[in-house]
């Protein structure tokens, strides 16, 4: 890999966070960002805690309650559920309708009225980000259980309410949302192995290393480092967020997230410049 030249090599964490800043404070938008050394325990923190419309973050606690349920005994991943497209509002249970247009992963559309295994839409949720596939799962687990499951991991400020395109909820603001430092702590559990078993969070782990959608945390690092991973992107807005894994054993932490965007692929592009100088620096300690 060639490393960019444009930053110099941060010696310190407050030097990194302050190369950090100067690099996305020249973008047109707020950024949070939260990295943890799962070895040393060493943390860097900006806007940590900021409230962030969460976008399809919320998908990697969505699987974490799935294999909640697992472990309880109340699904099993190879339990088959129909595909459908009809959807109740949380507002007034109103039925709404996905549209495929709007879907990165259409295909599940084709599939309609066939019965799918459980571990399918998992898998489909987090890859690929099929909104179609979340909502079913949501439906499945219960929104409120996706919460309280995050709650009991130490993720305060994050919330799961509802699936995905439920129109009448957006408008009255009634929004998935996350801060950097909730997601910091749901992967850094399971970077530990302590979501429900470690045999769960291997098996999450390897769902999240299929991740299709690679512009940002893993963009700019080598091939041989491996990152398990879930993003984000609506209007304004794009996230990353997982376990970066380098080839000696060691790993990290880091969510990268960002709103009122107002060029998304130059604040991306920064954005994955952020992760490439964070790697530089953990592997230089």
């Amino acid at each position: 890999m060639t490393t960019s030249k444009a930053f110099t090599q941060s010696n310190s964490s407050s030097e990194l966070l302050q190369n950090i800043q100067q690099i996305l404070n020249k973008q047109e938008g707020f950024f949070g960002l939260a990295f943890k050394n799962i070895q040393s325990g060493e943390t860097i923190l900006w806007h940590e805690k900021e409230i962030f419309h969460a976008a399809s973050t919320m998908k990697t606690p969505v699987m974490v309650e799935i294999y909640q349920q697992v472990a309880n005994g109340r699904i099993n991943l190879t339990d088959t559920i129909i595909v459908k497209n009809e959807f109740k509002s949380i507002v007034d249970g109103s039925l709404y309708q996905l549209s495929p247009g709007d879907d990165s992963q259409q295909e599940l559309y084709q599939q309609i009225g066939k019965k799918i295994p459980i571990s399918k839409l998992v898998y489909e949720m987090i890859i690929n980000s099929s909104n179609l596939a979340t909502n079913m799962v949501i439906e499945l687990v219960g929104a409120y259980n996706v919460t309280a499951s995050m709650r009991k991991l130490g993720a305060n400020d994050m919330q799961v309410l509802r699936g995905v395109e439920d129109s009448k909820a957006y408008a009255q603001g009634l929004n998935n949302t996350t801060t950097a430092y909730d997601l910091m702590v749901l992967f850094e559990k399971m970077a530990e192995g302590k979501i429900i078993n470690p045999k769960a969070c291997e098996e999450m782990i390897r769902v999240l290393f299929d991740q299709q959608h690679n512009t940002l945390i893993p963009a700019k690092l080598p091939k041989e480092v491996k990152v398990a991973h879930k993003t984000g992107t609506i209007t304004g807005v794009h996230h990353d967020s997982g376990i970066v894994f380098l080839p000696d054993g060691r790993k990290y932490v880091l969510v990268i997230l960002s709103k009122n965007l107002k060029q998304v692929d130059p604040s991306t592009e920064s954005m994955a410049r952020v992760s490439e100088m964070i790697y530089q620096y953990f592997i230089a300690k």
